[in-house]
């Protein structure tokens, strides 16, 4: 189970207002003394105040706010985030099909429950006030909670919950697939809404349905000031309804966007949002370019800055007047609660990729370490797993219950998945270079090619094999560059393509594309998402995160068996199983990261003690304006 990035490859710095899960969170006060007496596994059937994947949930009933949330902190104050790029949508039913949306939209909605930051599976009521699962694990019901309404006063109800569920399905790929084994949603008793399964055993339905951002059914079927009806499956500059502690109060399209929090927000006094949004006006600035990005920060343009650039965090600020009087402060976040894939991917909807042998002789091909060297200041790790940094990758040969799930489905797998441990090449000295690059020729070779005169041609057509990446940040220029002089070695031509934020999007969603960077952040509970990921029945929804097109039924047999995985151990087997199916394909050519996440941010903001253990640094809903602090630094403008 995960949130979905509403804009890939783009977030407002934490992540925190450009996913559809957490918000971020604030800080400790006295622990939860009942959260070990609460059983997640209560009487089948029976009505619960939480729900978790794993054991038992932290907080009892009568908890009153999350111990990393501080319900004594102040509020107030701006927080201005950056991002590259610009927005000409705020409707995130279409993101993915239409549009450029605007990063932070979906903060302006509730869900009917809200993840813990500091577990890694459990969720607890927010519109709803209770859920309840059938004995049979074929529906669950959420009840409702008398009083929750939208900003115009108007309550909201579980006719805007099913219509919210039927338009998301209807609309959005993403939803589509997250939502593909809810069969329907209907009304049950009062404040009751049911959702009824296809099947039994999957076991994260109730939590995913539980993240679903609801919509008000009477706003987006009425019509706009001009008297036209309003389409949510169309993009809208029009600033929509919302019922969270966020409302959208101004927006300069593609430049800016203002949120103020709702003074008489309905849900401020529940346990789940005590200490939490704590800032008055929440800005998100946009800029074009990276290095505008850049230079913006230093001249106090906005306010936080995840550093994801090795050489901006190794040279760019260390000589910088307000670094060094401290107004400006670098701090290291560690990452935890998430795996990564960031990689080159290949389009294999292109002839050129389909021979696994061209995919493989690409990573040969690349000089990770040189490129840690010279261009990473050693700060990077090379990734070797789809879900990199967490105990989800697999490692060495299959054994025990991964292995007995891998022969289950033995005929429909590469032979090497129980033979060969992934690894990825070493380039560490000449010598390594020489060879890896002597062992792509080979492969390639062998998938019909040939050199002449410097060019790796086919043997068939004669056509030479080129490529062109497709990006829409300059700073990957430096990346690629190197990346290329050693494709050309092998006799590979290749061109990178930089183009603007709304035009990238536009080929990405259309799948016009040979190789471009992505990446999937994973939960320690992967389930539903991944058949958008790696699926099939996605590969060819335009907008699905399948951009690579991977259509294989062994990886579609073990996306099955993770999602109706009924325990912990078998989840974990399961998705060691198809990350080894993963890797063994060489879909991708993986690329690098790291353990920490590298912040920069103007010294005018507090934070508690005690972060979210699953919300790296928590910014900006942990996070609080500190008016001592912003008097030494100077307010933001």
């Amino acid at each position: 189970m995960t949130g979905h990035a509403v804009i890939a490859r783009r977030s407002f710095l934490a992540g925190a207002l450009v996913t559809l899960g957490l918000r971020g969170h604030a800080a400790a006060q006295e622990p939860a003394e009942s959260a070990s007496k609460v059983s997640a596994q209560e009487a089948p059937g029976s009505w619960r105040h939480a729900l978790t994947l794993l054991g038992e949930p932290k907080y009892g009933p009568d908890f009153q706010h999350f111990e990393y949330a501080d319900p004594k902190a102040p509020v107030g104050g701006m927080v201005r985030l950056g991002a590259q790029g610009g927005f000409d949508n705020l409707n995130f039913i279409v993101n993915g099909l239409k549009g450029d949306l605007e990063g932070g939209i979906t903060q302006i909605y509730d869900t009917l429950m809200e993840d813990s930051g500091d577990e890694p599976f459990s969720s607890y009521g927010l519109l709803a006030e209770a859920v309840r699962i059938a004995p049979d694990g074929k529906s669950v019901t959420y009840r409702l909670r008398d009083g929750a309404r939208w900003h115009d006063g108007k309550p909201i109800t579980v006719e805007d919950v099913v219509w919210s569920f039927e338009t998301l399905k209807a609309n959005s790929p993403f939803y589509a697939a997250y939502y593909h084994s809810v069969a329907k949603a209907e009304a049950g008793a009062e404040r009751e809404v049911v959702f009824t399964f296809a099947e039994a055993g999957n076991r994260e339905l109730p939590q995913v349905l539980g993240q679903m951002q609801v919509l008000p059914k009477h706003w987006w079927t009425g019509k706009d000031k001009d008297g036209k009806p309003r389409n949510p499956s169309e993009t809208t500059l029009e600033i929509p309804l919302g019922s969270g502690p966020y409302r959208l109060a101004k927006v300069d399209p593609g430049r800016s966007a203002t949120y103020e929090r709702v003074a008489d927000y309905w849900g401020k006094d529940l346990a789940v949002n005590r200490g939490r949004n704590n800032f008055g006006t929440i800005r998100n600035e946009y800029f074009r370019d990276g290095s505008v990005l850049l230079e913006a920060l230093k001249g106090d343009l906005y306010d936080f800055r995840a550093e994801n650039i090795a050489r901006n965090w190794a040279t760019a600020y260390d000589d910088f007047p307000a670094v060094k009087e401290g107004r400006l402060v670098k701090e290291e976040f560690p990452g935890r609660g998430t795996g990564l894939m960031q990689a080159f991917v290949f389009n294999l909807r292109r002839d050129k990729f389909k021979d696994e042998r061209v995919r493989r002789a690409f990573n040969l091909a690349l000089n990770f370490e040189e490129m840690n060297r010279q261009l990473f200041y050693g700060l990077y790790s090379r990734i070797d797993s789809y879900f990199y940094g967490s105990e989800l990758a697999s490692s060495g040969l299959p054994e025990g219950l991964e292995k007995v799930i891998l022969e289950s489905v033995k005929d429909k797998l590469p032979e090497r998945v129980f033979t060969e441990p992934y690894t990825n090449p070493v380039n560490d000295n000449p010598e390594a270079v020489r060879a890896n690059l002597r062992k792509a020729v080979g492969l390639l070779r062998e998938a019909g090619y040939e050199l002449k005169g410097g060019q790796m041609v086919s043997k068939a057509t004669g056509e030479p094999l080129t490529v062109e990446f497709l990006e829409f940040q300059n700073v990957f220029e430096r990346v690629i560059l190197p990346y290329a002089a050693q494709l050309k070695l092998i006799g590979i031509q290749s061109s990178i393509r930089v183009i603007d934020s709304a035009q990238y999007q536009n080929r990405l969603r259309n799948f016009d594309f040979d190789i471009t960077t992505s990446n999937w952040p994973e939960s320690l509970s992967p389930g539903n998402e991944q058949r958008e990921f790696w699926g099939s029945a996605a590969a060819d929804n335009p907008g699905s995160r399948n951009i690579a097109g991977i259509e294989d039924a062994g990886i579609d047999a073990l996306i099955e068996k993770l999602i109706y995985a009924q325990d912990r151990e078998t989840l974990i087997a399961s998705t060691r199983a198809l990350d080894r199916a993963l890797l063994a394909h060489n879909f991708v050519v993986p690329q690098w990261s790291s353990p920490v996440t590298r912040t920069i941010r103007w010294n005018r903001f507090g934070h508690p003690a005690l972060l979210p253990k699953y919300g790296s640094s928590g910014f900006p809903t942990v996070w609080w304006y500190d008016e001592a602090l912003a008097a030494k630094t100077g307010a933001p403008r």
